[in-house]
């Protein structure tokens, strides 16, 4: 299932925040500083967002745990930042994780830890409700255009 039409807006204005943060710093920098940088462009790009979301992890309707999200962007849009080697299954997971504990459909995984941001994002997407991670979990690297 795509995003509806406002949320692929928010998820291109992020991408192109994003894209212009890796433009100025480029990669080697730690995710704290890219993550300051995109906070800084989102807020003069006029996307609303949030730093650092807590995310309550139940089980069997019991509180277990406690997840963060780096950036939620106008209340519908998990962003994960990383500045790794390379992105990982493990990064995926996390993200499905997110966006099943939060009960959204979208997200955001980008590595700034590359030559050209465009090989770096990641948009992750939860195909249903129902779907917990073993039906299927699109993933695609999206295009700066």
């Amino acid at each position: 299932m795509e995003p509806d039409r406002e949320l692929d807006d928010i998820a291109r204005q992020v991408i192109g925040a994003a894209i212009e943060v890796h433009r100025h710093l480029g990669p080697g920098f730690l995710e704290a500083v890219y993550e300051e940088a995109l906070a800084v462009e989102l807020t003069v790009a006029g996307v609303p967002f949030l730093r650092q979301v807590p995310v309550s992890v139940t089980y069997r309707g019991k509180p277990v745990g406690e997840g963060r999200l780096d950036f939620l962007a106008g209340g519908l849009l998990i962003v994960e930042l990383k500045a790794v080697e390379s992105l990982s299954a493990l990064h995926r997971a996390q993200v499905l994780s997110y966006l099943k504990a939060t009960d959204m459909s979208l997200a955001l995984l980008i590595n700034f830890n590359v030559p050209l941001l465009r090989e770096g994002i990641i948009r992750v997407i939860r195909s249903s409700p129902l779907d917990n991670g073993t039906n299927r979990q699109d993933a695609e690297v999206a295009k700066d255009g």
